[in-house]
């Protein structure tokens, strides 16, 4: 049987944390995963092999089976709801989603829109809060919405906050926090159990560790 995993990871951000958290659990990542372009690096020693990938498609390729394990945002976990477990809460890139808009304005009693990346994560929100709106899907630049009259608010993710202030925008209420987290196909989880568990505890240690520590 094949023992070696296929971890499915997101550029930037998440990339950088999630391979550190690796590290710090004791296993040798090579050099040039820190560096490369490319898209699929074998970290032999350790009987692993990265694919890197946009944050959306994470989930697809683990769900697919091309991938075993995945690091994921629990944001599009939300929005994508992909037949996949969730294994661990690596507490790494924190941040949360939230609705925010122009200061001092209200929605459109008529007809409110809202835009956003999430539009599944916004239509339930909104529906658990007993309004309808109409959902305005874009792919960049949410901030952009409401300063030009296309929605009354946007539903995105917030780090720092200074994106929002910095177009003028400001928050209104908060959805729900987002952590990354490692996720597995369900064929894989069967077949690979020993060294995915391995994998986990490993991992949980470290994070069980920092979160004593910080304390």
């Amino acid at each position: 049987m094949n023992k070696t995993l296929t971890i499915a990871m997101p550029k930037g951000r998440i990339f950088h944390e999630a391979a550190d958290l690796l590290v710090r659990a004791g296993y040798r990542l090579p050099p040039e995963l820190d560096e490369s372009r490319k898209l699929i690096i074998d970290a032999e020693e350790e009987g692993f092999r990265f694919i890197l990938a946009k944050p959306m498609d994470v989930a697809t390729y683990v769900e697919h089976g091309v991938a075993d394990l995945g690091i994921a945002g629990k944001d599009v976990l939300l929005e994508e709801e992909r037949d996949v477990y969730e294994l661990l809460d690596l507490k790494i890139s924190g941040c949360y989603l939230a609705v925010a808009g122009l200061p001092g304005t209200k929605m459109n009693d008529v007809s409110p829109k809202v835009a956003t990346k999430y539009p599944n994560i916004a239509a339930a929100y909104f529906r658990e809060q007993g309004e309808q709106v109409e959902i305005i899907k874009l792919n960049g630049s949410i901030e952009l919405a409401p300063l030009i009259g296309l929605s009354d608010r946007i539903v995105d993710i917030v780090s720092t906050g200074r994106t929002l202030k910095e177009n003028g925008l400001v928050e209104y209420e908060q959805i729900t926090g987002i952590t990354s987290r490692l996720i597995v196909n369900p064929v894989s989880y069967r077949i690979k159990d020993e060294v995915i568990s391995n994998l986990v505890r490993r991992l949980n240690q470290v994070i069980e560790t920092e979160n004593i520590e910080q304390g």
